[in-house]
């Protein structure tokens, strides 16, 4: 199936790693040539040049989200060396386990300035382009937690249910201009971020690291961890022209994992 996106240019943030690096790559596989976003220079680095090594094209850049002032000079840099940006792929980090009450306004602004209004500004930093050209695409990656919380993940649970109201909302502003705009959340994706979940639940439950993940898998219809070249395909294909009338939606990649319907 030709995806359409060879020539394509891709802004991907978080993507020194786990699910980002694994869209990165599986965008550039495409034609889609990527800029590689991660607040570590060196893990960016290392994404691009899987990249130019199998022979995409790709660059780095090294970019704190919680540095609001900084999103339109970065943007310009892309611009200069790649074109101007034709899917953002938004992916930021996690915030730390902990409960939703007794949290300092401090920390709630923090996250909520590097996790959510990172997002939006950097979309509206990239969007008029978008819309004078007559396609763009917006992925937003999100938590399983938006639709159902997951104990002890608070902050996480707040902060991104906030950016699926924002990325719905959005999809029908843009629609009739070309641009799609949908969420996707991963369940149980074998990354270094749900090992240390896993880890970190152990330690708070005084169980063992493998306790906790039998408990997981059997909770997992597919009875394993999702890969993130599986997520990471998934995202190629909604910036794709196949995808072209997939917007305002909300995607789960989670082997059936998430309960609710």
């Amino acid at each position: 199936m030709d995806l359409g996106l060879n020539g394509k240019v891709a802004l991907v943030l978080g993507a020194g790693g786990g699910l980002g690096s694994a869209i990165a790559t599986s965008l550039a596989a495409e034609g889609t040539t990527v800029a590689v976003v991660d607040l570590d220079q060196g893990a960016a680095d290392a994404t691009a040049k899987a990249i130019t090594d199998a022979g995409g094209k790709a660059m780095s850049l090294a970019w704190d989200l919680g540095k609001i002032d900084d999103i339109d000079a970065h943007v310009s840099k892309i611009e200069a060396q790649l074109g101007q940006v034709d899917i953002l792929v938004a992916i930021t980090g996690g915030p730390p386990p902990g409960t939703v009450n007794g949290q300092s306004p401090d920390i709630w602004r923090k996250f909520f300035d590097s996790m959510v209004v990172s997002v939006m500004a950097i979309t509206d930093r990239v969007l008029p382009g978008m819309r004078e050209r007559g396609w763009g695409r917006i992925i937003t990656s999100t938590s399983s937690g938006v639709v159902s919380p997951i104990p002890n993940l608070g902050l996480s649970n707040a902060l991104r249910l906030s950016l699926v109201g924002w990325s719905k909302t959005l999809a029908g502003e843009v629609g009739k201009d070309g641009v799609t705009s949908n969420i996707v959340m991963p369940g149980r994706i074998a990354t270094k971020r749900i090992t240390f979940l896993d880890e970190k639940k152990a330690e708070r439950e005084g169980r063992s690291v493998e306790d906790v993940r039998a408990q997981s898998l059997a909770a997992i219809p597919m009875g394993r961890y999702g890969d993130p070249e599986e997520y990471a395909d998934m995202v190629t294909f909604l910036a794709s022209e196949r995808a072209s009338y997939i917007t305002g939606s909300q995607i789960r990649i989670d082997g059936g994992y998430i309960a609710s319907i």
